[in-house]
């Protein structure tokens, strides 16, 4: 004897009516996409072609690249004894890499990103940064910003290609010159 009920009749017919509904659009789909070839409809429309004059090519920064650099930032620390998070963004300030190192504190984790998009931002350090604020204290309501020194940027040509941030230690000083040391692997 089974144990499962019979649905009742307006479940049926509802189900029904919806399976019903269903394949009667998958049908008046077909035969209007059918019609549409018929009658001649035009065909998609290719991508248009930009000309070589209208672009630009810019370096990036690869996740190796990143990864090495903030593990030399992060090492450097850990030889001093402090406790930091380390975070790599790319040129467009998008986060390639971030560590937290053990026992670094919860905030330094976001603190460590917005640094780096800061220095990658505005292509100078952080510390470089904070005498900004003297002149234009609004700086600091641009979101994803913090004018606290602990970042800098890492640049090829001339140009930023990425953000390095740290934060964590008990002073700014210190986290930007583990950020230098992250920049610097950049260049063994």
């Amino acid at each position: 004897m089974s144990s499962r009920r019979k649905p009742s009749r307006r479940t049926r017919v509802l189900v029904g009516g919806a399976a019903l509904a269903v394949v009667g659009a998958g049908v008046a789909g077909t035969v209007a996409a059918q019609a549409a070839d018929a009658a001649g409809a035009a065909p998609a429309a290719a991508p248009a072609a930009v000309r070589s004059g209208d672009l630009t090519q810019s370096a990036h920064l690869t996740v190796k690249g990143a990864e090495r650099a903030a593990r030399a930032a992060l090492d450097a620390a850990v030889r001093d004894g402090r406790q930091v998070s380390v975070a790599v963004v790319d040129r467009d300030g998008n986060t390639l890499v971030t560590l937290r190192g053990d026992g670094a504190g919860p905030q330094s984790y976001e603190s460590a990103e917005r640094k780096a998009f800061t220095a990658v931002s505005w292509n100078a350090p952080t510390s470089e940064l904070t005498g900004r604020l003297a002149q234009a204290p609004t700086l600091k309501d641009i979101p994803g910003t913090l004018f606290l020194a602990g970042g800098t940027p890492v640049t090829a040509k001339g140009a930023p290609v990425a953000g390095i941030g740290v934060a964590g230690a008990p002073s700014g000083d210190l986290d930007e010159r583990y950020a230098r040391a992250g920049a610097a692997a950049l260049n063994r």
